[in-house]
């Protein structure tokens, strides 16, 4: 292991007092404004960190520059949508922001789609052009438009009309005849270099990000330049980056989390990405010690899944001393694992939505290991960026309202969590019906139920959309889940309602067993017997692995495959009543 020199690091009000003396006022700026000043700031500093290269600043911007020539000599034009299907490979970074200095509208794109799914979110988007890798995994990008678009290397597909430009990034050793490599478009943008371009509004447009679609066709949601741009100071300032914080993360770059919370949040400090393709906890830890990165980003399954690993103890850790977790609340036990086990002494969780921003509450990395547990943590302090009519400056309002009617609820009053404030979505992308249903008057309604504690923090009591009626009473799926994690030796548990011919519906929980622990579902059944009212009891409980829970590629486990998935086994086994 490597021998490392640091100095002291400033304590949490130092350096959010650096921040706030780097920052003194909010200056809006188009995305890819910030990196121009970034670059200007930081040239020599690195931006990305792979194994294989390291990008800095001011190569980021030049190479985002040649990229943006490119573009326009294709014929993007401002306001056209520009796709990108791409993992967290360090091209992702100067496409993104050369996108923005077209004057174009990015899309980036869920790289897991399946071919159908790919051909409605390019659809629906009307995708003037797409950058795409040839194929990642298993997935094969080519000829997954060969079969949903033909003719689509001339742009005279049928299928996408609209679809006029196809770059490709060889990521699998195949190149297509006939479409232009992204080498190629740096060499266009050589030659047909802009003299200079118009500054794009920070208040536009700036990208187009589908919403994972757990509960139906996916919506693209639309959001500003200086939306994405206020979270991420706010994430900067809330979780008190020091100069140059260096963040690590698999979550992928189409998501707010890695977009927001990692590429964005580091370069108001002049700090860079460790992006990796995959989550794997061996790399993630190999890769804090090689690259010494200072933070982490995690949901609490990939958290568990590293502080279980034995690498941990073989690695040089002692860069790493912060984490951000986000997807869901994780109990007490796994952060006094990540302190005791990883020696990670500031611990932030989060809680948003792509309609919000982002991330819009968190902890403090001040905080105690309960807040962590019990809560969401509270609107991010942000500063400059923050609201001016409250002289903590959150980023946002959160409230309550009733579920069914909309109504606004007394504060404290648990109900439908609603959010106000500059960060939040413009709607969706050519869906102004369920455009109305979430943002209403200037507030987005999260379907998620809640409420605002006295000191601003918010605790999730559970998804609308995720309640079941067992006998006629609505079920809250998070009470059974946390009583189930009090079991000595439950990892995870997560429950859903199933179809019942005499109750309509019934509990099932899906568990996750610690590693070497040996699980009865009879006991945890005699449990929940003994602590709940009887028709919040689960009438089955299923093992799983962590490795079999579906989840997006955020790490949020998806409830309504676990209900297919419980319905397929409990149908194979036919299971007595009990």
């Amino acid at each position: 292991m490597r021998p490392l020199t640091v100095s002291p690091l400033p304590t949490i009000p130092q350096r959010r007092a650096a921040l706030e003396a780097r920052h003194p006022q909010w200056s809006p700026v188009p995305l890819d404004g910030l990196l121009a000043r970034a670059a200007a700031e930081f040239p020599e500093r690195p931006l990305v960190l792979t194994d294989a290269r390291t990008l800095s600043y001011a190569e980021a911007d030049a190479w985002a520059t040649r990229l943006a020539d490119g573009l326009t000599a294709l014929g993007v034009r401002p306001g056209d949508r520009v796709g990108v299907l791409m993992a967290n490979h360090l091209e992702f970074v100067p496409i993104k922001f050369a996108i923005a200095r077209a004057g174009a509208v990015a899309i980036p794109f869920n790289f897991l789609y399946k071919a159908d799914e790919l051909l409605y979110v390019l659809r629906q988007s009307r995708c003037h052009a797409l950058v795409t890798m040839t194929g990642f995994q298993t997935q094969d990008y080519l000829g997954m438009l060969d079969a949903i678009a033909p003719g689509w290397e001339a742009g005279t597909s049928t299928a996408l009309p609209e679809l006029a430009h196809v770059v490709q990034l060889s990521t699998d050793g195949r190149t297509r005849d006939g479409v232009p490599t992204l080498a190629d478009l740096e060499r266009l943008g050589e030659q047909h270099a802009a003299p200079q371009r118009e500054a794009g509004d920070p208040q536009g447009l700036g990208d187009i990000l589908y919403t994972s679609g757990t509960t139906g066709a996916p919506k693209g949601v639309m959001v500003t330049h200086d939306g994405v741009l206020r979270t991420a100071y706010a994430s900067a300032h809330h979780r008190a980056f020091e100069d140059g914080r260096r963040i690590l993360f698999s979550l992928p770059c189409y998501h707010m989390f890695g977009y927001v919370e990692g590429l964005l949040a580091a370069m108001f400090v002049g700090g860079a990405i460790v992006p990796r393709t995959a989550f794997d906890p061996a790399d993630q830890l190999a890769a804090v010690e090689r690259h010494r990165a200072s933070e982490v980003l995690c949901v609490p399954t990939m958290t568990i899944a590293i502080v279980e690993h034995p690498d941990r103890h073989a690695r040089d850790l002692s860069s790493v001393f912060a984490l951000l977790s986000g997807a869901a609340p994780g109990p007490v036990w796994l952060w006094e694992r990540v302190r005791d086990d990883l020696g990670i002494t500031e611990i932030t969780t989060g809680y948003g939505m792509t309609e919000t921003g982002g991330a819009m509450t968190m902890t403090l990395p001040e905080d105690g290991f309960a807040r962590h547990a019990q809560t969401v943590g509270r609107p991010k302090l942000a500063g400059v960026a923050g609201l001016p009519a409250d002289p903590s400056h959150p980023i946002c309002t959160y409230a309550t309202a009733d579920a069914l009617s909309g109504e606004r609820l007394p504060p404290g009053t648990e109900g439908e969590l609603v959010s106000s404030g500059p960060t939040h979505m413009l709607g969706f992308w050519d869906k102004p019906e369920e455009t109305a249903r979430a943002l209403r008057d200037g507030w987005v309604h999260s379907g998620d139920l809640g409420l605002v504690d006295a000191d601003g923090y918010l605790r999730l009591t559970g998804r609308s959309k995720e309640l079941y009626k067992s006998g006629g009473e609505l079920v809250m799926p998070k009470e059974i889940e946390e009583l189930l994690c009090t079991h000595p030796g439950v990892s995870q548990a997560y429950a859903v309602g199933v179809p019942d011919e005499r109750w309509g519906e019934v509990g099932c929980a899906w568990v996750v067993a610690e590693p070497g622990a040996s699980l009865d579902p009879d006991v945890l059944i005699a449990l929940c017997k003994e602590r709940l009212a009887r028709f919040k009891v689960p009438k089955h409980v299923l093992l799983t692995s962590a490795e079999a829970l579906p989840t997006t590629p955020t790490g949020k486990v998806q409830k309504f495959r676990l209900v297919q998935q419980a319905a397929e086994r409990l149908a194979a086994s036919a299971e007595p009543a009990r």
